[in-house]
């Protein structure tokens, strides 16, 4: 009899040590990853939404530094996701814009390789003006700004051959988001405020206090001159603006 319970107790210490070990050995489910969203980031549920919210700037980009609206509204949805990607929601970074000689702050984000340095900007503006500059100033994108500024096609194809993406597929990638969204119509803006200014032969003064953002490159495109004209005529000895600083510009 002794010996039955003493089997019956040692059955029920195996049972017991297997069960526990079976609980602890039991993998955790995985957590699931919160991006926080970064000041001034915009709530944005869907593209049509990107569109609406994000246009206005697309054309005033184009506006000052000739670059397709329809091109810039293409690469923001593809680039972010719509405004959704963790890049767009952590960093405001809008363009997939790699660090290469930013001083400013930057995130790290898995790419091409993992954790690859990324900007990161304190609100979306910030990053379509550097967008602008991006293409503006890097003389691999020089020829882009030779095409028509509603030729989105070769704007697409050039910008992959500049080296702005590694995907073979870019091209038809920002194509198919221009036509299927009718980002295109965006761009006609940029050829009225053109012709307007040229048709106008009287030389007009324009006074103009210097913003955040401003350069003289931003401002001989606005207002239809050049940068050597701005300095000649505001007796500049650099390119060097200050906020609230105040220029006479002539424009036609």
């Amino acid at each position: 009899m002794k010996r039955i319970i003493i089997f019956i107790f040692l059955g029920f210490l195996i049972t017991s040590c297997g069960s526990r070990r079976k609980v602890k050995d039991r993998p955790k489910p995985p957590k699931k990853v919160v991006v926080k969203a970064s000041k001034n980031t915009p709530n944005i549920n869907n593209t049509l939404e990107y569109i609406t919210y994000f246009k206005q700037t697309a054309i005033k980009e184009m506006q000052l530094y000739d670059i397709p609206a329809s091109i810039t509204l293409a690469q923001g949805i593809l680039e972010s996701g719509s405004g959704k990607g963790r890049l767009a929601r952590a960093a405001n970074n809008h363009f997939g814009i790699k660090c290469h000689d930013w001083k400013g702050a930057r995130i790290y984000h898995d790419d091409d390789k993992d954790q690859e340095c990324f900007r990161k900007y304190k609100n979306p503006n910030q990053s379509f003006r550097d967008h602008s500059e991006f293409l503006t100033y890097r003389k691999r994108y020089a020829s882009l700004f030779k095409l028509q500024k509603d030729d989105y096609k070769g704007w697409a194809k050039g910008l992959r051959k500049a080296g702005y993406a590694t995907d073979p597929k870019y091209p038809q990638k920002l194509i198919t988001l221009i036509e299927r969204y009718e980002l295109y119509k965006f761009d006609t803006k940029s050829k009225k405020s053109r012709s307007q200014k040229v048709t106008n032969s009287k030389t007009i003064k324009n006074r103009h206090t210097v913003r955040k953002g401003d350069t003289l490159y931003s401002l001989s495109k606005l207002y239809n001159t050049t940068v050597d004209a701005i300095k000649r005529q505001n007796k500049l000895k650099s390119t060097d603006l200050t906020i609230g600083q105040k220029l006479i510009i002539s424009s036609n």
